[in-house]
């Protein structure tokens, strides 16, 4: 039985920790034995996990590690991994905190990955405070064997910001549990009251730079222009809200877009919705996107998306396509073979030869 550690630094809302959430619910646990360490216990999602997944956490991690270089950190922290042995495999999911570092680093492994969830150019280009970081800990890249970035287009632009050119880095995206989704649809929102005459648009995701979503606002007030007939509700919370909210109010478009906040079961509400629409500035493999195909919604996705999501059309005009849209039939896709693929990938991870 292979053996493998995964370090991710809590269970909280956003994309990595719905995505690890996901895997660590489709791993066959009579081939694998998983160890997930975490450093928080900070948890959002309704989670029921697998018995024989072992969960440990790790002794709290100052702040002040953030801001220290990498080897340096690497130096001073120490984690109690007695009596654990080798793992075939480990994992530093996260990618951003130092404490998933040190303990994929540190613990002893055969082999250790590091996961690769944006596209690094862009986010240090567009978030100064993410450039602070990248600073302290880009030293660590030397010491993993290789990289798993979760779309191909994740790679060429972390070879050249990082300098690494002689690691392997091996592609897996995010594994979307789709029973799940077709269990939560089935839910009946509560307060939720649509207006069947309109064509209402769904989004999915936090409220930050990253998403675009004051890009989306403006592309849809365009077209509200010129319709009256569509709706946007927003799912998810984050830094924007306020200033989301009040570029409502300034595009006269306050009571034609409902920001609904975080939920544990947005399924629920999207299952009831006409389309999905994102205009996110940059990504590494949108969760949102895949989650809306299992609904079957149709997809209204910026052009630059199409790159991090296989087999996606984006729009070149979004407030265009807006204006065009109508009523669509459903489409679900149960995903079978990509979530195989993920889940094959995965498993040769954990060969040493690899």
């Amino acid at each position: 039985m292979k053996r493998i550690a995964i370090f991710q630094s809590e269970l909280g809302v956003g994309g990595i920790q719905k995505s690890i959430v996901n895997l660590l619910n489709s791993i066959d646990y009579d081939e694998f034995q998983v160890d997930l360490y975490l450093s928080r216990k900070d948890k959002f999602w309704d989670i029921s996990f697998p018995e024989k997944l072992n969960i440990y956490y790790l002794k709290p991690t100052p702040r002040i590690y953030s801001f220290l270089p990498f080897d340096l950190s690497k130096k001073l922290l120490r984690y109690d991994f007695d009596g654990r042995g080798e793992y075939d495999l480990a994992i530093d999911f996260n990618s951003y905190q130092v404490s998933c570092a040190v303990g994929a680093l540190t613990v002893p492994a055969k082999r250790r990955v590091m996961w690769i969830h944006n596209n690094v150019k862009i986010k240090l280009e567009n978030e100064w405070k993410y450039r602070v970081l990248w600073n302290f800990f880009k030293g660590k890249f030397k010491y993993y064997d290789g990289f798993v970035p979760v779309s191909n287009a994740l790679t060429e632009p972390f070879r050249a910001m990082s300098g690494v050119s002689d690691k392997p880095f091996t592609v897996i995206e995010n594994l979307i549990n789709v029973e799940e989704i077709k269990d939560k649809m089935a839910i009946k929102p509560d307060g939720l009251e649509l207006d069947e005459s309109c064509i209402n648009f769904v989004a999915l995701g936090r409220l930050c730079h990253q998403k675009g979503y004051d890009i989306m606002l403006g592309e849809f007030a365009k077209a509200c222009e010129k319709r009256d007939d569509i709706r946007l509700y927003i799912i998810g919370d984050g830094p924007d809200r306020e200033a989301l909210e009040e570029q409502c109010g300034r595009l006269g478009v306050k009571d034609k877009v409902y920001f609904l906040g975080h939920r544990e079961n947005p399924y629920s509400i999207m299952a009831r919705m006409d389309a999905f629409i994102s205009t996110s500035r940059y990504e590494g493999q949108p969760l949102n996107i895949m989650e809306a195909m299992v609904v079957g919604l149709p997809l209204y996705c910026s052009k630059n998306l199409e790159k991090y999501t296989e087999g996606l059309s984006g729009m070149e005009n979004m407030s265009e396509a807006l204006l065009k849209a109508g009523k669509e039939a459903k489409k679900p896709d149960e995903l079978i073979e990509y979530n195989k693929r993920i889940l094959d990938n995965i498993a040769k991870l954990t060969e040493y030869a690899v």
